[in-house]
């Protein structure tokens, strides 16, 4: 450390800089922080800074800089001040600093593809070596335009990440960053580059005083500081003590948890120190449990997407202590096991939980409990829950705190550390017994909060650096919240070592990425091969590809998002086939839930009050796009379009974009309903005439659910969808509570009707919404639930049974998928099993009637052809109404129904 001061120093009075007796890096040192600190508030303010100046200029590497909109003329130097305070006015001097860095214009970067969103203006490089930069960035950093007379022109930070990713660029492949626990030794890392001293805090529990504070080291190359107790501290927990330089706060000395934590204590203020290979861990059998082997390839897929609080808060089979915890998955015996474990039978494959890493929105302990009343359309529910919504027990979490430590609301004890883990790890077993795979909802795109706040860890570590920001400097927001910009090579890492956890230690077979789009693909794909490669076998992707905010249209990176994803093994979610089946668009309000109908629920054929200005054309552009998601959504899949043209998929259009964007099937998820907006039985509510019968109501639910199992590429249901769910009409359930996200496995109520949903994202909609909720005959019958949920059933089979539902390649898709011509208001397409291995049958042919009439199809070729009906279908009486006359090759397909032939 001292030698490295000694050249810091002289490299600055050989550039001429005055430093008036004062050293560039004036750290306090971690020796002499008070152990009382571990136990102290989560900041101390060392030295207050409240100048806040915008960060408009960007490192573009290790010494050059960006400063956009900025002339070249003038003179340009770079202030530094070890402990904050620089003070840079307009039109006068620069003041609070330790010294500055004269600074050389240079020509444009032509070689910085990564920063090309970077509007032009000066172009600066500073003449340090790397040891002179890496002290230079412990400490605050203001670049300031001068006069010849030194007077402040204009002045602004910079943002570091360029710089720091390659002055830090060894710690790419540190390996073992947080805590790592055996025997003899427990280590601590923690990647803080920027911070002038770290020490790291051990507790003998989660809410005992510090039994001890420990020094840290650093390394200067990767800026990883480093500490070890002897023995095994396992049990025990620990947070860091870092004194860093934070713009707009000054240096601060933040007690902070790991951001690499694998477990916590209560309400997440402590890391957990564990090996996860211990064997204390780990549930019985654990080690010699293995995961079914349904899933060959990403089309094998069907996955149904839960939320573990969801499940069994409900469940009255369930015990109440387990109710709403990891536990209640091994009560085998409940009525949701038994539901999940029906379904399984049938042939579905994957359980995708929503997240169960670290959330920072419900509290561990002392959560609120509503027990809302009232009647089908009143606003009393909804108040009860939205008093205590940000203090109740429920939240869909999308709220990450800690990325690779399980969630401790859903455990039996969230003050022990090693409980969430056991539980966790006991729930995916024990899903995997009842052969289903386990998926994992995961939200690297932002996190809960950035900057200075009590609930942020990363920027309280290395500011600045984690999230990826706007042209002020400021955290961009399009997630919703605080972006991360895995971009960064550190938050890049972070991310893939956080799933490589979650899929070596937790055995989760797959991952679905929230907001998929706003990370680059090429990460996305490394991460990729680093976790097959890790664990030994493939773990398949699949995310939304979503393309909007600063990233957008590859402003910063080639994206994962739909249109950029082909070629890369990697699921989208399709929004072509399911605005289509359900109508309208995801954000529609007012009369165009109403009037917007689709392809299922009446357009042109059963218009309701409002749907009557469609036309036969609208019908036949819906149908085109349901048939987009049959087939894959692929490319270069060619077909007849409703106007009578041949198209290839991808010279459709699709509200400007084009509509087929897959390079291969498995790179489309189909879905037409999951946890974001309103359900389909909901949508339903909306755009059905009302006349329209409870029975009919679940006939057409299941026909949204037949055109996701037939259609190539992933199946991808939400939970409930077999049961009619409802959440009364909420399009935003997030925060909702438990009481419009239940679910009913005892099958005799689906929710609808339970109260006007919350007023802050519904109520606009409440004249539309509350006389439907009063409308006795939109709410199902125990019958038409049963119905749903054993054509649901039977509908799995039928994509189980065969290969040609889920082909493997888009070469397969185009020799063997082809559409008959058919009434409107018709699908049908044949499928050829011949030579295809799985196939199973010579032929299949499949129908998809929406119209309220029965319909007869001529297929061409198909004269004398022996076709008997699927042996699957067995739960739906009308399905056994359907013939085929080999003399004609006619089809006859009863109203409303989904009919699937064999041959």
């Amino acid at each position: 450390m001292n030698r490295v001061r000694t050249r810091f120093t002289r490299a600055w009075i050989l550039l001429g800089v005055a430093l008036g007796g004062v050293l560039p890096y004036a750290a306090s040192h971690a020796a002499d922080v008070p152990l009382s600190a571990c136990d102290g508030p989560f900041q101390t303010v060392l030295r207050a800074d409240a100048e806040q100046h915008e960060a408009r200029a960007v490192w573009l590497d290790a010494r050059r800089i960006r400063w956009p909109g900025t002339p070249s003329a003038g003179v340009f130097k770079l202030y530094h001040a070890a402990g904050a305070g620089i003070d840079a006015r307009a039109g006068q001097r620069v003041a609070g600093f330790d010294s500055a860095l004269p600074l050389q214009a240079t020509a444009a970067a032509s070689d910085a593809p990564r920063f090309r969103y970077v509007p032009a203006g000066a172009e600066l490089a500073a003449d340090a070596d790397d040891a002179t930069l890496r002290q230079l960035h412990r400490g605050q950093l203001l670049l300031v335009r001068e006069d010849e007379a030194g007077r402040v022109l204009a002045a602004t930070r910079i943002q570091a990440a360029g710089a720091l990713d390659q002055l830090y660029q060894a710690a790419a492949d540190s390996g073992d960053l947080g805590v790592t626990a055996t025997q003899t030794r427990t280590a601590f890392k923690l990647w803080a580059p920027t911070a002038q001293s770290v020490a790291v805090c051990v507790y003998d529990s989660g809410s005992s005083n510090a039994r001890r504070i420990l020094p840290m080291q650093r390394d200067d190359h990767g800026g990883v500081w480093r500490a070890a107790l002897e023995g095994d501290a396992s049990g025990g927990y620990y947070t860091y003590l870092v004194d860093v330089v934070a713009d707009g706060a000054g240096l601060v000395r933040n007690l902070v948890t790991d951001p690499y934590s694998v477990s916590l204590g209560l309400d997440s203020r402590r890391s957990y120190i564990a090996d996860l290979d211990a064997p204390d861990l780990k549930p019985a059998g654990w080690d010699t449990g293995k995961a079914p082997a349904k899933v060959k390839t990403l089309t094998d897929m069907v996955v149904y997407e839960l939320h573990v609080r969801d499940f069994s808060i409900n469940d009255a089979s369930v015990p109440r202590a387990h109710r709403g915890k990891y536990a209640a998955f091994s009560d085998v015996d409940s009525n949701g096991m038994r539901h999940l474990a029906a379904l399984s039978r049938a042939g579905l494959t994957d359980i995708h939980l929503l997240p169960i890493y670290d959330i920072a929105s419900v509290p561990e302990r002392g959560c609120a409990v509503p027990a809302p009343s009232g009647g089908a359309a009143s606003e009393a529910q909804q108040a009860l829950v939205m008093r205590t919504a940000d203090s109740d027990c429920f939240n869909w979490g999308y709220d990450p705190f800690h990325y690779s430590a399980p969630e401790g609301s859903y455990a039996s004890d969230a003050a022990n550390g090693a409980r969430r883990i056991v539980e966790l790890r006991a729930m995916v077993a024990q899903l995997h017994k009842l052969g289903l795979r386990v998926g994992m909802d995961v939200v690297y795109n932002h996190t809960y909060r950035s900057g200075q706040h009590e609930r942020s860890v990363l920027d309280r570590i290395v500011p600045g650096y984690y999230h990826r920001l706007d042209d002020t400097g400021a955290v961009a927001q399009s997630t919703c919240c605080d972006n991360t910009a895995t971009e960064n090579a550190m938050m890049g890492k972070l991310m893939s070592d956080s799933v490589l956890l979650w899929a070596k230690h937790y055995k989760i077979d797959s991952f679905r990425f929230d907001l998929m789009g706003h990370q680059p693909r090429a990460v996305m794909e490394a991460l990729r091969k680093r976790v097959d490669a890790a664990v030994g076998r493939p773990v398949q992707l699949i995310g939304e590809g979503w393309n909007f905010g600063e990233v957008e249209n590859g402003a910063r990176f080639v994206q994962a998002s739909q249109l950029s994803l082909g070629g890369s093994g990697i699921g989208s979610f399709s929004d072509r086939g399911r605005d289509a089946v359900r109508g309208g668009a995801a954000g529609d309000s007012g009369a165009k839930l109403i009037s917007e109908q689709g392809f299922i629920n009446g357009l042109v054929l059963d218009p309701n009050a409002l749907g009557g200005k469609h036309t036969k054309g609208d019908l036949a552009r819906a149908t085109d796009l349901v048939k987009i998601g049959l087939a894959g959504t692929l490319r270069d899949y060619a077909m007849t379009t409703g106007d009578g043209t041949v198209k290839k998929l991808a010279d459709i259009d699709y509200n400007g974009q084009t509509a087929g964007y897959a390079v291969q099937p498995g790179e489309a998820v189909n879905y037409v309903e999951n946890h974001d907006n309103q359900t389909l039985y909901d949508i339903n509510a909306f755009k059905l005439p009302r006349a329209t019968t409870s029975a009919e109501r679940a006939r057409v639910q299941m026909l949204g659910a037949a055109i996701v199992a037939f259609s190539q590429g992933v199946a991808y249901y939400h939970a409930g969808i077999d049961t009619l769910r409802s959440k009364s009409l909420d399009r935003n359930s997030f925060n909702s509570g438990d009481w419009f996200n239940r679910i009913d496995w005892s099958y005799r109520s689906n929710y609808f009707g339970t109260g006007a949903p919350p007023k802050a994202d519904n109520g606009k909609d409440y004249d539309l919404i509350k006389p439907l909720l009063a409308d006795r005959r939109l709410r199902p019958a125990p019958a038409d639930i049963a119905f749903a949920r054993d054509v649901f059933r039977d509908l799995l089979a039928v994509r189980a049974s065969s290969t040609l539902f889920r082909m493997r390649t888009a070469e397969d898709v185009h020799q063997r998928l082809r559409f008959l011509d058919s009434p409107a208001g018709v699908i049908a397409a044949r499928l050829d099993g011949e030579g295809y291995a799985g196939a199973r049958f010579k032929k299949i042919v499949y129908f998809v009637n929406v119209d309220k009439v029965a319909h007869t199809v001529v297929a061409d070729g198909e004269k004398n052809t022996q076709y008997r009906l699927h042996p699957a279908q067995q739960a739906d009486p009308r399905v056994k109404q359907a013939r085929f006359d080999g003399d004609t090759a006619t089809f006859a397909i009863p109203a409303r129904t989904a009919v699937v032939f064999v041959e």
